[in-house]
């Protein structure tokens, strides 16, 4: 008895391909867009899969650049938006489309947009899975967390060091204002790491995936401004302690203390041992100005 055959996975963009494309558009991976462009169809399968979507999901990709990920999450997602910020990288990807996945090319939106200032998407996204820029991959990922709530869960590829970052607990060493604000809107975890020699032009650092799933923020009067801004606050001299960090923030050392006091948080402990709820409570804490 036969068994039936797996059919092939679906073609993706090779280095060849990627290599032709830059070509045509007479593109050079700049380092000031952070363009570092995959070429490696089982990397591209990986992050997909470790992206974990659901059924019906809409994807946010931020930076598809030749279309090397879009593809792959086309084969995955209901709809991928992508927010491109180079027009002539955004005005060919439909046509990569059509070209490797025609089938699909109605379901691709491309925005043609600066993913720091986007305020408005065709459609409403419920995840994001993207390559992003090293030089802006946090401010990025809270933008849209910030801009977008509809953003569920996501998975994206950054700097290792960054990732660590984002993923990082309370009393790491490398917890510090990434790691807790992105604890505001999420739980954040590391999802691997991806190394150098599956990109063109191959960074010379390597690269880590971060997982997301979105939840609620602490329970707090305060606003998140006025959270972040406590965060800002302990983080800019994190060797101090938090009495002397807050002193600016709160007028005085000794407002800064009855802040933490009425926080229930030791004046004399530091910024990286307290978690985003902490936070909250330090910001509600603070005495009203006259």
């Amino acid at each position: 008895m036969t068994m039936p055959s797996t059919p092939p996975p679906a073609p993706l963009l090779g280095a060849a391909d990627i290599r032709r494309l830059a070509a045509e558009l007479d593109i050079r991976p700049t380092k000031t867009l952070g363009q570092n462009f995959v070429i490696d169809g089982n990397t591209i399968r990986r992050i997909v899969a470790a992206a974990q979507l659901g059924e019906g999901e809409t994807v946010l990709e931020v930076g598809p650049g030749l279309g090397s990920l879009t593809l792959g999450l086309l084969d995955a997602a209901e709809r991928v938006v992508a927010v491109e910020i180079d027009p002539v990288l955004a005005g060919r990807l439909p046509a990569t489309v059509r070209q490797w996945r025609p089938e699909r090319a109605d379901a691709l939106d491309v925005v043609l947009a600066d993913a720091l200032r986007v305020t408005e998407l065709p459609h409403p996204p419920t995840a994001l899975v993207a390559n992003l820029p090293y030089n802006v991959a946090v401010p990025v990922v809270l933008n849209l967390l910030a801009r977008f709530p509809s953003l569920r869960s996501g998975l994206v590829m950054v700097q290792d060091e960054v990732a660590d970052r984002l993923a990082a607990g309370p009393g790491s060493k490398v917890y510090g204002v990434p790691s807790v604000k992105a604890a505001w809107y999420a739980r954040m975890a590391k999802a691997g790491v991806i190394g150098m020699n599956v990109f063109w032009p191959a960074p010379k650092i390597a690269s880590g995936l971060v997982r997301f799933t979105r939840h609620d923020p602490p329970a707090t009067t305060a606003s998140r401004e006025e959270v972040f801004a406590v965060i800002d606050a302990a983080f800019a001299q994190r060797r101090k302690t938090l009495r002397a960090a807050l002193s600016g923030w709160a007028g005085s050392p000794a407002l800064a203390e009855q802040a933490l006091v009425r926080a229930g948080i030791d004046p004399t402990a530091r910024g990286e041992v307290l978690d985003i709820a902490a936070y909250a409570r330090i910001a509600e804490g603070k005495a009203p100005t006259a």
